[in-house]
């Protein structure tokens, strides 16, 4: 099954590189199939040690089909044909990078790979996992470094920075990927006491990138150049603030529900 798995990823990069020699994107180069190999290298690295890992400790199946799923999603929307179409459209950039922070991050906390990882991954890389994940005992530590990735990438210089250049881009997906992790990590798995701090931390990031997804969408004129038309801006930021907008609600719901929980119990009489 696992090499299933590796001739998914392996196909859906090879559709990729030939989307991209069929276009002249701004993007397009020597240096875009470089940065979509190591992209995939990383993926094919982070699925072999999950795998030797999964075999070595135990993992509820529906985790286990999780994950794959979500590597194999992971390299269609940040190597796929979707990188393709990003660079022309700020609607469909706004697409990936929900897709990347509101979808792919959750399932990946939800997955729980972390010890899989761990064990897969050896004694040399068991240090990195372990110093890595030391800021999700944080909620809120971990929504504020996700909420200045989030709007230091939609500056509109920068965010053309990452259309242009390949390496900026995947600087960029990094980013959003890596403090995303941290931030539902943070919130779906937060010690009991830090419930509070961690449907705060959802209200907060919830509340910010739908002023964000605001601001796209009420902007008088285009904020980047790569978007051919003032609607799709709007499309951009509406896709932020309202459908962006329901995995954290979601989760914000079913940490107050915790929380309220937790409350009836100190509440009720010994």
């Amino acid at each position: 099954m696992f090499k299933t798995l590796l001739c998914g990823v392996t196909l859906l990069a090879l559709s990729s590189g030939v989307a991209q020699a069929a276009d002249t994107t701004l993007r397009s180069g020597p240096s875009e199939w470089l940065v979509n190999a190591l992209g995939l290298l990383l993926v094919v690295l982070l699925a072999i040690c999950y795998e030797r890992g999964a075999k070595r400790t135990p993992v509820k199946r529906w985790r286990l089909w999780l994950m794959r799923a979500v590597l194999l999603f992971a390299v269609f929307v940040m190597l796929g044909p979707m990188d393709r179409w990003a660079e022309v459209s700020a609607a469909m950039h706004m697409a990936q990078h929900m897709l990347i922070i509101a979808c792919i991050a959750p399932l990946i906390a939800l997955a729980r790979p972390l010890p899989q990882w761990y064990v897969g991954g050896g004694k040399w890389l068991q240090g990195a996992w372990k110093l890595g994940f030391k800021v999700t005992q944080y909620p809120m530590l971990c929504a504020y470094l996700h909420g200045v990735v989030i709007w230091f990438w939609h500056i509109p210089l920068f965010y053309m920075a990452a259309v242009q250049s390949s390496w900026v881009h995947a600087l960029a997906h990094l980013c959003f990927l890596l403090s995303a992790v941290w931030f539902w990590w943070a919130c779906l798995y937060p010690a009991a006491r830090k419930i509070p701090f961690a449907l705060l931390a959802l209200l907060l990031t919830l509340m910010h990138t739908g002023f964000l997804g605001a601001l796209l969408t009420f902007a008088a004129q285009p904020l980047y150049s790569e978007a051919r038309h003032l609607q799709d801006q709007q499309l951009a930021g509406l896709l932020m603030w309202v459908i962006g907008g329901i995995p954290y609600i979601a989760a914000s719901m079913w940490a107050g529900v915790r929380w309220y929980r937790q409350l009836e119990r100190r509440m009720q009489p010994s």
